[in-house]
């Protein structure tokens, strides 16, 4: 009997709740867990264990793994790394301030998860994410589509939030997304959002409210972020779900549309020297396809403006760049 197998790399506050709301999809039989600090996932596998007894949870094996435990994956989440943490002094410090640590922390992972695997789907979470993934994309040999990150995800969330607040619907009902980096210069892609097939230029007069304008949203979207790193000092909720959104498109084979954090081959005049959040079909080989959607004039500026700040975080610390082995 095939046992559908996860493991988690970096068990902190994030990695714990994505742990959490994973397994309460009930699609892994085995979830091995991986931290520095072996205490941290040994701590957190039992503590997961002694949930499993109440009525509504699957009986699924959680337990302090090593990199072995890749070779048999189905998934892998990597969510290790340091965070970016608000202060008096600066209330909305950059995600790229992260890059140089990230960078060395995920290409020590990423060698130790190509010894033992080249089949694993790969999600990344890990900060700068858009950097991360053009490391883990690029300098090692993996299959093509099978690594990604989460990208805009979030940042879609909290767009659809934004926007459910003005026009006080449920934000399910919004079809819209960012694209662009994770971080300041991600972008709404506004021309092509809608509320159940309602244009945006219908959305004033249908739900009695002003018009949008797509700075303030945008800008809106950005700080939600620190509204919540201000508050509680980090974030992991809206992430957890992010990802366990990406899980269930890869193990249910579910050919979503999600914008989420890939190498462009050929989009917008990019070939291989940019990473950044697009429309993508996930399913069980991971990016199934990566779908070009025509932008306006004022969002193919951004655009620009958004692939040019993350290459200049990946020249910063040479992403990109082959292994040597």
């Amino acid at each position: 009997m095939n046992k559908q197998k996860l493991t988690i790399i970096g068990i902190g506050h994030v990695g714990s709740y994505v742990l959490s709301d994973i397994v309460k999809l009930g699609l892994f039989s085995e979830i091995a867990l991986i931290d520095s600090n072996e205490n941290i996932s040994k701590g957190e596998a039992l503590d997961q264990l002694h949930a499993n007894p109440f009525t509504f949870m699957p009986n699924t094996k959680v337990f302090s793994g090593t990199y072995q435990d890749c070779a048999d994956s189905d998934l892998v989440i990597v969510s290790a790394g340091a965070s970016i943490v608000p202060s008096e002094e600066e209330k909305m410090p950059d995600r790229a301030l992260l890059a140089e640590n990230s960078a060395k922390i995920i290409r020590e992972i990423m060698a130790n998860i190509v010894a033992h695997t080249n089949n694993a789907v790969l999600i990344f979470i890990t900060n700068p994410v858009d950097t991360i993934v053009h490391i883990a994309e690029n300098e090692f040999d993996y299959p093509a589509g099978k690594i990604f990150g989460t990208g805009t995800m979030l940042d879609t969330a909290r767009l659809k939030r934004v926007l459910a607040d003005k026009y006080n619907i449920d934000p399910k009902s919004i079809t819209a997304y960012m694209m662009g980096e994770h971080g300041m210069t991600a972008f709404p892609v506004l021309s092509r959002a809608n509320i159940q097939g309602f244009k945006m230029s219908e959305w004033k007069d249908l739900f009695e409210s002003t018009e949008i304008d797509q700075v303030s949203i945008k800008n809106q979207v950005v700080q939600a972020a620190y509204d919540v790193f201000n508050g509680k000092g980090w974030t992991n909720a809206g992430i957890a779900q992010a990802v366990t959104t990406l899980v269930k498109a890869v193990m249910l084979d579910e050919r979503s549309v999600y914008p989420v954090s890939t190498t462009l081959r050929g989009q917008y005049g990019y070939n291989g020297n940019v990473t950044l959040s697009m429309p993508c079909i996930i399913g069980r080989n991971g990016i199934e396809k990566q779908l070009e959607i025509i932008l306006d004039e004022k969002e193919e500026k951004m655009l620009r403006e958004s692939a040019a700040y993350i290459q200049n975080i990946m020249s910063s610390v040479g992403a990109g760049i082959k292994s040597i082995s």
